[in-house]
């Protein structure tokens, strides 16, 4: 049973028995249970090692579409569990730490939202996937960072798009279509502290290396980037490329699958840029990392944090995002 304390933290860490096996105790409850795991890029390790599948936002949303699991637990922050939610209703949908947030969908509420559409009438809004199912309520169409281009030349050339809430992939749009979409002024606090400078020291230190950067960073660091795009797009470049060392200016986990899948390559993270001038050796989202073996294991046995969505807005929250599905 749930106990209030649990429900007050959104999450179970209950310690287990010394020596209990985690990996092997999940993959067993997930045979048992009818479960798969999802994962995203940017949780630990040991995470994407037990998952069925590890993506991006978009192949993460593909997955949950396509599923017949009767149970997904999605490890990696809570709208994508309510993104899952919004494509398989009938589905227990089960998020390791309800309080694993987003900075990025932090910054756009509902409410605001709503507010600034009523005040540019004869706008279609295109929102970032990184927003919860309130705002996708709100979306004509929804887009990930690696599809978002593809999505936005569908549109015709005159149409009046607001684009929200990244302001930097919006702008990176902008920049490559002639468009001139109106942009939400949200940002992710990991992407946002990436800078020139810290770029700069480490091609001083491995000239030969490659740049890559996630468009959700800022126009001077896309600038400075040789490859421009989503972790996918990352991957599959340094999969596919012959050079040997690759500068990552994204979320730290994504250092995982790189180095699993070309392990005969380097890879160097981008630190943050701190105010003081000293930044740790890379960048980090605590709330992807709020997802650990532990709760994933708990929420498993007890079948808990589940997470639901209003029908009332989960209605007009999934028409955007199976909008996007068919365009991409």
């Amino acid at each position: 049973m749930v106990n209030k304390e649990w429900i007050d933290k959104g999450c179970i860490d209950e310690p287990v028995e010394q020596g209990l096996n985690l990996k092997q105790e999940i993959r067993r409850m997930c045979k048992e249970k009818d479960a798969i795991i999802l994962a995203h890029y940017y949780t630990v390790g040991e995470i994407q090692e037990i998952a069925d599948f590890v993506g991006d936002s978009l192949a993460l949303a593909r997955k949950a579409a396509e599923t017949d699991a009767k149970v997904m637990v999605m490890c990696g922050v809570h709208f994508m569990a309510e993104t899952c939610k919004l494509l398989s209703p009938e589905k227990t949908v089960i998020c390791p730490d309800l309080t694993a947030g987003c900075s990025l969908a932090d910054s756009c509420k509902a409410e605001d939202l709503k507010k600034f559409k009523d005040e540019h009438p004869g706008y279609k809004v295109v929102s970032y996937v990184n927003t919860t199912a309130a705002v996708k309520a709100l979306t004509d169409c929804v887009v990930t960072s690696g599809n978002a281009k593809k999505v936005i030349d569908t549109f015709p050339k005159d149409e009046k798009i607001i684009f929200g809430p990244d302001y930097n992939l919006g702008n990176y749009i902008n920049s490559v279509t002639g468009r001139q979409m109106l942009l939400w002024n949200g940002g992710c606090h990991v992407h946002e502290k990436f800078s020139v400078d810290a770029i700069v020291r480490l091609k001083a230190e491995h000239p030969d290396a490659v740049v890559m950067a996630h468009l959700e960073c800022k126009a001077p660091v896309l600038a400075v980037a040789d490859v421009k795009g989503s972790t996918a797009t990352m991957l599959t470049y340094a999969q596919q490329s012959d050079k040997q060392e690759f500068i990552v200016a994204t979320e730290a986990g994504i250092l995982h699958e790189l180095e699993r899948t070309c392990p005969d390559k380097r890879f160097y993270p981008v630190p943050p840029e701190m105010s003081e001038g000293v930044g740790c050796s890379c960048n980090e989202c605590e709330y992807m990392k709020k997802n650990t073996l532990l709760k994933i294991y708990n929420s498993l046995r007890y079948g808990w944090p589940t997470v639901e969505v209003d029908p009332a807005i989960a209605r007009d929250a999934v028409k955007p995002i199976e909008k996007m599905l068919s365009l991409s």
